[in-house]
């Protein structure tokens, strides 16, 4: 019982990290003392509000969207090496592809190596944990077993929506 309860905590404790990384990507606060501009120096301009991006965006008052973080974890059934789990992967990578298209999926990918069996992260924007849920149920790592989900509502930068159309325009393209 007390492995279980300390995995429990430490995927929670992990899951929080995520979220405040998440949470202060949007954060310009100087990285040093010497980055800060002195205290007789002008202020620098405000960026203006950009009402049509705010709304591209959804965006409310605070510039804040809901969205639900998927943590993928390894699942009960690795799938042996070969053409069946070549095929899955690729599916799942057009999973991805077709739901960032879609707009509902913002950001993917995985993590490092990891001991705790966290494989990698959905973002997506959407409301509820069951959209998130149908959403998940549709990519070829899930329906095969090779990866379990979990999932959490989140509330963060609506600027995170423009990751996508960012992404396409920093890779050569064949």
């Amino acid at each position: 019982m007390a492995g279980y309860l300390e995995s429990k905590a430490l995927s929670s404790l992990r899951t929080l990290v995520v979220l405040l990384v998440f949470s202060s990507a949007g954060c310009t606060t100087p990285a040093s003392p010497q980055q800060a501009a002195p205290a007789s120096a002008p202020a620098a301009a405000q960026p203006a509000y950009d009402a049509s991006l705010a709304r591209r965006v959804g965006a409310d008052q605070r510039g804040m969207r809901p969205y639900v973080l998927v943590i993928l974890r390894t699942g009960p059934k690795r799938v042996p090496e070969g053409d069946a789990r070549k095929a899955m992967f690729a599916g799942h990578f057009a999973n991805i592809e077709r739901l960032a298209k879609a707009g509902k999926l913002v950001v993917a990918g995985p993590f490092s190596d990891d001991a705790d069996d966290w494989r990698g992260l959905f973002l997506f924007a959407v409301e509820d944990v069951g959209e998130a849920k149908r959403l998940t149920a549709t990519d070829p790592v899930i329906t095969n077993g090779e990866m379990v989900a979990e999932y959490h509502r989140w509330y963060g930068s609506a600027a995170a929506m423009l990751i996508p159309e960012i992404h396409e325009t920093l890779s050569p393209k064949p």
